[in-house]
């Protein structure tokens, strides 16, 4: 039986599946008006991308941020991501200093949820899920891979490490290069959904791959990227049009 995660108001891994808008500004000013333009789409989740933050490694200014974001965003919750550069992300960051922020974000609880690279290093992983879970902070597991679709094997032994470790929700984004790619990444999510109690977050990117953020419900993703302006990610669909389909989708599943 899943265990829903619950962060404010919200459930993700139950219900319709929730819709985060990413947030990938480079200045304090640039971010808190992004942030005002997203309400408009009435958001479940608004990710903060930090990495694209000209301050992103000071520890200082990410949390000056956030506070300044929470008072905008008022009860939507806030997803704290630097996203590396070897995963599709906007700069290189040394472990230490990944670590370091994370962990510094999650003891002063100004994120209600950090994303944390699995493949970052499993000391460094350890560090942060346990500094986040002292703070009472759920953690998302992700991993992306900008080039290709792994087996549907090696999909499966990925959020099971992500799933042994200890994060709250388990996240995987993959590139298809043909349709049986997309088919693959749904029937990976499939299986995982059977055998954890975790929630999932599950996309195939790019324009093949934009099925998988629309029928998620289906297969047993719990969470899909909707976009405000600028994406984070290749595929993202405008979360006004999103949520119609979403809920679309769950009507018709008789939910």
């Amino acid at each position: 039986m899943k265990q829903p995660v619950h962060v404010r108001n919200i459930q993700i891994g139950d219900g319709v599946p929730k819709i985060c808008i990413p947030i990938v500004e480079n200045t304090s000013d640039s971010i808190l008006t992004a942030a005002k333009n997203v309400l408009m789409a009435c958001p479940d989740i608004i990710e903060w991308r930090c990495d694209h933050f000209d301050q992103a490694e000071d520890p200082e200014a990410a949390q000056a941020v956030l506070k300044d974001l929470h008072e905008v965003l008022g009860d939507i919750p806030v997803l704290f991501t630097f996203r590396t550069a070897k995963e599709g992300g906007a700069k290189s960051i040394s472990p230490a200093s990944y670590q370091q922020l994370n962990c510094q974000v999650a003891e002063n609880g100004l994120a209600d949820l950090i994303d944390v690279e699995i493949f970052t290093g499993d000391d460094t992983v350890r560090s942060i899920l346990d500094t986040a879970h002292r703070a009472g902070i759920p953690v998302v597991a992700s991993s992306h891979n900008f080039q290709s679709t792994p087996t549907q094997e090696e999909i499966l032994s990925i959020l099971k490490k992500m799933d042994l470790m200890g994060a709250d929700i388990l996240k995987i984004a993959v590139m298809p290069q043909s349709r049986k790619d997309v088919v693959t990444l749904l029937s990976a999510t499939e299986e995982m959904d059977r055998r954890t109690t975790r929630p999932l977050i599950t996309m195939s990117m790019g324009p093949l791959g934009m099925i998988s953020r629309l029928c998620g419900e289906v297969f047993g993703s719990s969470l899909t990227f909707g976009s405000v302006g600028k994406t984070s990610a290749p595929g993202q669909v405008s979360a006004k049009e999103l949520a119609n389909v979403l809920k679309l989708i769950h009507e018709s599943m008789g939910n």
